[in-house]
């Protein structure tokens, strides 16, 4: 008999409504319940591609002794963490300060008014090597809450009212006055703060394998967009600029090398659990893919090296091709785990092969594949990487050597032994699709599609518009931002909705979601120059500066003031798999201050910035994306304004220029010589006498509040973006 679950439309929380637990889902229901039967509420937070939580389930939840104890003792409530990162956020703050440590699943036990006072994440069944199983906690809290509930619900109160002082007074994560610096406090405290920043990553780089620190390795792209910032302030050929550009370039390298990148699909994986990139954790995000392409396109434009530029094109056709729908919009994730041959599931089992099934699948040229990727007979995991013996037997795909080593070994040109490859990736590509794939999420996100419509119109910027994949990026990106304003925008209201599956679901967005669709549609005007995007994107700004802002200590609250559910409001202060609010919001102000000439936006930027240097200044590392607004805080505001039709051959040689490298980030305006120019001179008078010349497009690069003479001749403009 399926539980409450049932009714739900996350695919989460649908995976649990065969559970014989008695699952509600996160809301009044469940709350109203835990107050009238005066029981806790066991939390389990997590979500559907997550290859933890599916052992928690399959271990415990499915578990009718250890199900029957929940159902008498607690309310068990499950959270969608990619619904609710609200919810998520609160709890993992809480056990990552009890524990030292967080992740999924989370487990939490509340009190009826919410408050934790007990928690970890994954918890085996039994009683494992002294560490206590799920079914001996269950009973020791359910004890100690029929013996001595007045003391577990004074430590509730006690956390609650420690956490919430504590991010009160560092200003960031709580209400309380962080300050607000000088003009000149912030400068200096920038200045240093990237300074350390680059230290820190410099000693932490792990220069034999890429990355930063050992095991496990996760793609943190907002590292290496600071790293790449680095390099543009200092100039590439600096040696400063070449040491930022290398540890950028090495981690992009070692990881496309890797396991961790699908060598037969396209895309990367989530994580690497040994420090090489090699055995991954297997789920595929569509915010790394987002992230990572974004990453790979920058490295091109740092180096000129097309190998980027291709796996920018490996990353992206992945994502189009297996997570974008019809209408336009990308899905949020592929699992980890999938079936087995045996009728089982396992972790990786889509991705792994035999050397038998290699050699069936390739043929004659089996030999050459294995050499280049590492096959063996008795497959290549050593057992330290598989402790489940998952992968017994089997192998990860990796590049084990260069192409030119490869070709060498076996006595080819290297065109030939790359063609050679391919062909085998081909053959290996038809025999992995008979298998049964895994997973797919496919509920679509707000944030995580803005990530992605940011990555497509970057990809269109530096690719160009006629790619050999045959995908048209920004007419892609285009699709995504359209299904975004249809399906979970209310434009009467003018707020957005965080999640769309059958249907736009009935929570509304959270910071990240506007920040993350901000920065996207400012990204995909700067690639088609379209001005409804423009447009959009400050209008999305204005609700994001009502819903969440602090008027106290600046900076912006994950959450909305109005949900009585949520018993801590934070402020993300730390850039992870995803950027937080604050970062990418700080950055979005000073764009559209540079676009719409507004020094009330600029000062908004300021305040975030000065909100949060307390954390930057004292972890640099921690805030990487906001060390790159910060950059464009401190410069005065660049331009690169094009008079001219974007459609036109000469307006798109002028705008490749602009694209080649990476340098002083400009904002971007195209002038069409009527109503759009007017619109935007009503922000900015001094864009409505820019003309093309002689009928030809014409760049005006302006900056220090003047602009240098114009010009339509790309050879010039690369001259003038070299000084």
């Amino acid at each position: 008999m399926p539980n409450s679950l049932a009714r739900e439309k996350s695919p989460y929380l649908l995976q649990h409504a065969a559970n014989p637990v008695d699952w509600l889902a996160w809301g009044e229901t469940a709350f109203a319940k835990s107050r009238a039967e005066n029981k806790p509420i066991f939390l389990s937070i997590g979500y559907s591609t997550c290859h933890w939580c599916h052992v928690m389930a399959h271990e415990s939840f499915e578990n009718p002794a250890i199900a029957a104890l929940l159902n008498e003792h607690f309310v068990p409530v499950k959270v969608d963490r990619e619904e609710r990162p609200d919810v998520d956020r609160v709890y993992m703050t809480y056990v990552q300060a009890m524990t030292g440590h967080g992740g999924w699943p989370l487990s939490a036990w509340l009190t009826p008014d919410l408050k934790p006072f007990y928690g970890g994440t994954y918890y085996p069944p039994e009683d494992r090597n002294g560490r206590p199983g799920f079914g001996s906690i269950l009973q020791v809290i359910a004890r100690g809450w029929s013996d001595d509930r007045t003391k577990l619900v004074a430590e509730a109160n006690r956390v609650i009212d420690n956490l919430r002082e504590h991010y009160a007074g560092r200003g960031p994560a709580g209400s309380g006055d962080g300050g607000t610096p000088g003009s000149e406090s912030l400068v200096d405290a920038g200045s240093a703060a990237f300074e350390r920043g680059f230290q820190y990553f410099y000693e932490a780089f792990d220069s034999a394998n890429g990355g930063f620190g050992g095991a496990p390795k996760f793609p943190r792209a907002a590292n290496l967009e600071f790293l790449l910032r680095v390099a543009a302030l200092q100039g590439v050929e600096s040696e400063l600029g070449r040491e930022a550009v290398g540890m950028t370039v090495g981690t992009l390298q070692a990881m496309a090398r890797g396991g961790i990148h699908d060598h037969v699909g396209g895309g990367f994986h989530r994580y690497s659990v040994d420090e090489r990139w090699f055995v991954p954790h297997f789920e595929k995000m569509l915010y790394d893919q987002a992230q990572i392409a974004a990453n790979l396109l920058a490295a091109r434009q740092a180096t000129g090296d097309e190998r980027f530029a291709w796996t920018a094109r490996d990353v992206l056709a992945y994502a189009v091709r297996e997570l974008r729908t019809p209408a336009g919009g990308f899905h949020t994730a592929e699992d980890a785990d999938s079936a087995t041959s045996d009728g089982g599931h396992a972790e990786g089992a889509f991705y792994v092969w035999t050397h038998a099934e290699i050699a069936s699948a390739v043929g004659a040229d089996a030999p050459l594949f294995s050499a280049h990727y590492g096959i063996t007979e008795g497959g290549n995991v050593p057992p330290e990487l598989d402790p489940q013996g998952e992968f017994r037997g089997r192998n990860i795909l990796a590049q084990t050597r260069p192409l030119a080593e490869t070709a060498q070994a076996f006595n080819l040109p290297v065109q030939e032994a790359n063609d050679r490859l391919m062909a085998a990736l081909d053959r290996l590509r038809s025999a992995r699709a008979r298998r049964p794939r895994p997973h797919r999420d496919d509920k679509i996100l707000t944030a995580t599609n803005g990530l992605m419509i940011s990555a497509l119109a970057r990809a269109h910027q530096v690719l160009g518009a006629d790619d050999p994949t045959g995908i048209r990026w920004l007419e892609t990106a285009n699709g995504a931002a359209s299904f975004i304003q249809r399906e979970l925008y209310d434009g009467f209201q003018g707020v957005l909705f965080r999640a769309w599956r059958e249907g736009r679901s009935d929570i509304r967005g959270f910071a990240e979601d506007y920040a993350l669709l901000i920065q996207g549609l400012l990204d995909l005007y700067e690639a088609g120059f379209d001005l409804r995007w423009l447009r959009w994107a400050g209008q999305l700004q204005s609700k994001m500066d009502e819903l969440f802002w602090d008027e106290a200590a600046g900076g912006y609250f994950n959450s909305a003031a109005d949900d009585s559910s949520i018993v801590l409001r934070l402020k993300e202060d730390h850039d992870g798999a995803e950027p937080a609010p604050s970062s990418v919001a700080a950055m979005n102000l000073l764009r559209l201050s540079a676009l719409l000439n507004s020094d009330g936006l600029r000062d908004r930027a300021r305040r975030t910035l000065a909100a949060f240097q307390p954390q930057w200044s004292r972890s640099p590392q921690a805030l990487p994306q906001m060390l790159c607004a910060l950059e464009l805080a401190l410069e005065p505001p660049r331009h690169a304004v094009i008079a001219g039709d974007p459609d036109t051959d000469d307006f798109r040689a002028l705008i490749g220029v602009l694209h080649e490298r990476i340098g002083p980030r400009r904002s971007l305006l195209a002038l069409d010589g009527g109503a759009g120019q007017a619109w935007l001179a009503a922000h900015a008078p001094w864009l409505a006498e820019m003309k093309p010349t002689d009928g030809r497009a014409t760049v005006y690069l302006c900056e220090e509040y003047a602009c240098h003479a114009p010009t339509s001749d790309p050879a010039t403009l690369r001259e003038l973006l070299r000084k």
